[in-house]
C-alpha cells in the first residue's frame, strides 16, 4: 500500500509542476495543445477549446504541450513570447512545487500542540558554555557560522557541518543581535540515565502553536528544506558524498514504504509520509531551477543569456546550438538516473 502511495506522490508532484507551467501559459494566452496526466495511451480525453485534456495509462507524471518550434509563425506560440513571459512560464513549475510543499506543511504543522524553539531555557550542571562561551538563559540562537537557525533541531545539524571546533554565533539577546565568535564549541560528557553521553548541555524552550506561530513555522520549515537540499548538493560537489549514496525514485519509494510500515499507526504513518512529500516537493523545486541543460533552470539560464545577447548585439543566437546543449544534458541526466536507479535496486536487494 505504501509503495502505491509513494508512486502516487511522485505522480502528483510532477503533475503539479506541469500545472504550474499550464496555468502561467494560459494567463499569458499562450497556446497549449495538450495537458495530460500520465503518459502512454489516453484512457480518457476531452477537447476543450484549443486544448486537449487527457488521462493517460501510466500515472507517472504528466506534461504541458506548448508550441515551441522556433520557426513557428503562430503569435501565441511559446517561442514567440517576450522573454519575461517565457521566464515566468518556465519558473512557474518550480514555484508550484515549492507552493505544494508549503501547503502540505500547513496541514501538518497545526497537528502539533507545541514545538521546540532555539531559545535557551537552561543549562546542564557544569555546562562550560554558560560561563566560558557567554551564552545566557533567554538567548535565542539566530545564526551559526552565517547559517540561519530556524529550529532547535538545526543547531546540531549546523554544528556537525564543520570539523572546526571554533564557531561563530549570533544570538538574539534583549531584542538585539549579539555576536559571539571565536569560541570552541564541542560536545562534552554528561551522565544521563546512568550512562555517559556526549552533549552540548543546553536546554531549549517549548512554544505552543497558534495561528501566527503555525504560519511562521510552516514558512521556516520550507526554507529549512531548501537549505537541506543545498547542503546535499554541496556535499555532492565537494565529494563528501558520492553518487552511490544518492537516492532516486526507487530509493525514495523504498524509504516511504519503510517509514510507513514501521509507523506506530496509520495516523503516524500519514504524518511522516506527508512530511516526506513536502520535502520532496521543495526538493523538486530547487533541483528544477539548477542551471543544468534540459532542466527548467537550464532553459531559464539560456533564456537570460539569449536576452542579453539580443539586447547587446541586436542579433538572436541560433537556437540549434542551445538545442544541442539541452539534448546532451538530457542524455547525461538519463544516464545519471539509470546509475542511481541501479544503486537503489542493488541496495534494496543486498
Amino acid at each position: 500500500m505504501y509503495i502505491v502511495i509513494a508512486i502516487l506522490i511522485f505522480a502528483f508532484l510532477i503533475v503539479t509542476h506541469e500545472l504550474g507551467h499550464f496555468v502561467a501559459a494560459k494567463l499569458f494566452h499562450v497556446r497549449v495543445s495538450e495537458f495530460a496526466v500520465g503518459f502512454g495511451p489516453a484512457l480518457l480525453k476531452k477537447q476543450k477549446g484549443e486544448t486537449l485534456y487527457a488521462l493517460r495509462a501510466f500515472p507517472l507524471g504528466g506534461f504541458c504541450a506548448m508550441e515551441e518550434d522556433e520557426e513557428s509563425e503562430d503569435p501565441r506560440a511559446f517561442t514567440n513570447q517576450k522573454w519575461w513571459k517565457r521566464f515566468i512560464i518556465l519558473f512557474a513549475g518550480a514555484f508550484m512545487n515549492f507552493l505544494t510543499g508549503l501547503v502540505i506543511l500547513m496541514f501538518i504543522v497545526p497537528k502539533s500542540a507545541a514545538y521546540t524553539t532555539p531559545t535557551i531555557t537552561g543549562f546542564f550542571e557544569g555546562c562550560p558554555y554558560e560561563s566560558d562561551f557567554g551564552l545566557h538563559q533567554g538567548d535565542t540562537l539566530y545564526e551559526i557560522d552565517g547559517q540561519r537557525v530556524y529550529f532547535a533541531s538545526d543547531i546540531s545539524v549546523l554544528l556537525s557541518r564543520s570539523d572546526s571546533e571554533t564557531r561563530d554565533f549570533v544570538v538574539i539577546r534583549d531584542g538585539a543581535k549579539t555576536e559571539l565568535g571565536g569560541f570552541k564549541f564541542v560536545k562534552v560528557p554528561y551522565e544521563v540515565n546512568g550512562e555517559e553521553t556526549l552533549m552540548y548541555g543546553i536546554e531549549y524552550g517549548v512554544k505552543e502553536t497558534g495561528v501566527l506561530a503555525n504560519i511562521k513555522y510552516t514558512w521556516n520549515g520550507a526554507l529549512d528544506f531548501v537549505r537541506l537540499v543545498w547542503m546535499g548538493l554541496g556535499d555532492l560537489v565537494t565529494g563528501a558524498v558520492g553518487v552511490k549514496e544518492l537516492s532516486g525514485p526507487v530509493g525514495i519509494v523504498g524509504i516511504i514504504n519503510e517509514v510507513g510500515t514501521n509507523a506506530e499507526n496509520a495516523s503516524a504513518a500519514a504524518s511522516v509520509i506527508a512530511y516526506l512529500a513536502a520535502f520532496l516537493a521543495v526538493n523538486l523545486a530547487v533541483m528544477n531551477l539548477l542551471p543544468i541543460p534540459a532542466l527548467d533552470g537550464g532553459r531559464l539560464f539560456f533564456l537570460l543569456i539569449n536576452a542579453v545577447i539580443l539586447a547587446v548585439f541586436r542579433k538572436k543566437p541560433d537556437p540549434k546550438y542551445e538545442g544541442y546543449i539541452h539534448a546532451t544534458g538530457f542524455a547525461l541526466l538519463i544516464l545519471l538516473m539509470v546509475v542511481v536507479m541501479f544503486n537503489d535496486v542493488y541496495k534494496l536487494i543486498f
